[in-house]
């Protein structure tokens, strides 16, 4: 078994179980607001429209955009919470729909028998409408579980543990292996649960009890199998206020740790969770989340530590699109940051990512491209990853510079440098520590207007974390410990070599040590 096959099995309990409870309570949760609402708007014409109406525009909202869009709306809540919350209201409207569809297809003709022998409105939908709109209304179960079991795999954005996990990290890190890992998991999950609901609807045409009774023995055996681990797991932890309160230092301490969903973080992530450990740190990641999920939950004290870089925070926090020398814009930034969230910052690991135009050698050469400028009017396309088309930094480039002319190419940024060493594209927007910038020779132009803002990455500690004064202190041998070429090695290990982001971290850390 290879290595990275082994360590995707290693996690398959962690991943399928938080799958499998984040799927089965957002279910569960679906029905129990389903059916009601169902059987009161069946006969109320009045309440069916607009409850459908509601359901299904819940329904056309992309799956990732609804479980991001609940971490605001629950205050910065990241985790279990807010994907709960998307994935139930991504499971009503099939459940909704057919139990609604279900009771109005009863014959009206039956429902008076039933009232002719004396059964009460209540009777005869427990014991007459219902039983006959069984069918339907588990068919829309079914339906409901495909979907709910399918969307989860976005939970790992918002924080949530979930089989996603596998995909997203496998995604930005290029190990397929992971990648199809996930997705073979998933998919199965979603057929074996299909089919254990499909059981359920053939027993409700059959009237057959045997068939209901397997079917349920099959549910509690898949179900017990995928959560016994996290269970068991979780019952024996302490409360994250009991350990702060008994922990001397950071001995028996939990400690979140956040990273973004691109190779250099994961990385950095690693590295600190190996370093807080080594001081007896119980060290919890929370992976692949967006910008601002993290910063939110930084702020709200959800997660404890995080990476992030000065032009993201002095753009994206403090909303400035003037540009100041780089350490005074550090210098900046830790004091807002402090003043208005209570957020520290120890200091930088000593290094900048910044965003750089890369092009292929071949293609500079052949367009007589050195600097930004002198993509001026030559109708480039431009790939970059999904949210730098919308920072003051494109366009800030592209008026100074007179790109007009250019066609953006947003994309994942994984794919960016084999776009553009392959001439799908012209230019691409590069992480200045990749390490793809020199296996795949490109050339990084020159921004003579100074237009891209300095991005020195900055260790960040929430209000929780920077009360206590042994998370700084342990995390104090990495600032300014790592220059751009140990960065650069280091991402190139993962990227091209097919190391995992921890063994790059212990490298990292040996060559810091």
């Amino acid at each position: 078994m290879s290595p990275q096959l082994a360590e995707a099995f290693a996690v398959l309990p962690d991943y399928l179980g938080g799958h499998m409870r984040l799927s089965m309570a957002a279910i569960a949760t679906a029905i129990l607001v389903s059916l009601p609402l169902g059987i009161l708007a069946a006969r109320r014409d009045w309440l069916a429209g607009p409850a459908l109406g509601i359901a299904s525009t819940l329904q056309t909202i992309p799956g990732l955009a609804l479980l991001a869009l609940m971490v605001p709306v629950l205050g910065g809540t990241i985790g279990f919470a807010p994907a709960f919350v998307a994935l139930t209201l991504y499971g009503v409207l099939p459940i909704l729909r057919n139990t609604i569809v279900g009771l109005q297809a009863v014959d009206p003709v039956v429902r008076e028998a039933a009232r002719g022998v004396g059964m009460t409105r209540k009777q005869a939908l427990l014991d007459v409408e219902l039983p006959l709109a069984l069918p339907t209304i588990v068919a829309g179960i079914r339906t409901a579980v495909v979907w709910v079991v399918g969307a989860a795999v976005l939970a790992t954005p918002v924080g949530a543990a979930s089989l996603g996990n596998y995909i997203f990290a496998g995604l930005q890190t290029r190990n397929w292996t992971a990648v199809l890992f996930g997705c073979v998991v998933s998919a199965l999950l979603a057929i074996l649960l299909d089919q254990i609901v499909r059981s359920y609807e053939i027993a409700a045409r059959r009237r057959d009890r045997m068939i209901a009774g397997l079917a349920t023995f099959a549910a509690v055996v898949l179900i017990g199998a995928a959560l016994a681990p996290g269970w068991l797991d979780t019952g024996s932890r302490q409360t994250g206020e009991t350990v702060l309160a008994e922990a001397v230092g950071l001995e028996g301490r939990r400690v979140a740790v956040a990273s973004k969903p691109f190779t250099e973080q994961y990385i950095l992530a690693a590295l600190i969770e190996r370093v807080l450990e080594a001081e007896g740190a119980i060290v919890e990641r929370r992976d692949g989340l967006g910008t601002a999920v993290i910063f939110d939950a930084l702020a709200n004290s959800e997660i404890d530590v995080s990476v992030d870089y000065s032009g993201t925070l002095w753009t994206n926090t403090l909303r400035r699109e003037d540009m100041v020398g780089r350490y005074r814009m550090i210098a900046e930034v830790n004091a807002f940051l402090l003043a208005q969230y209570g957020i520290y910052s120890p200091g930088s690991l000593g290094f900048e990512n910044a965003y750089g135009f890369a092009m292929s050698r071949d293609g500079a050469d052949r367009l007589g491209v050195e600097t930004i400028a002198d993509l001026a009017g030559q109708g480039v396309t431009i790939g970059a990853d999904t949210v730098f088309f919308n920072r003051p930094e494109w366009t800030g480039t592209r008026d100074a510079y007179g790109l007009q002319d250019a066609t953006p190419r947003p994309m994942d940024s994984t794919f960016m440098y084999g776009a553009v060493r392959d001439g799908q594209v012209d230019v691409i927007t590069a992480y200045t520590t990749d390490g793809r910038i020199a296996a795949y020779d490109l050339v990084v132009l020159d921004d003579p207007r100074a237009i891209l803002p300095p991005y020195d990455a900055m260790i960040l500690l929430s209000p929780d974390a920077a009360a206590d004064d042994a998370v700084a202190a342990a995390l104090a041998p990495l600032v300014n410990a790592i220059t751009p070429e140990m960065m650069r090695e280091a991402n190139r290990r993962v990227d091209l070599d097919g190391e995992t982001p921890e063994q790059a971290a212990e490298w990292l850390w040996e060559e810091i040590r």
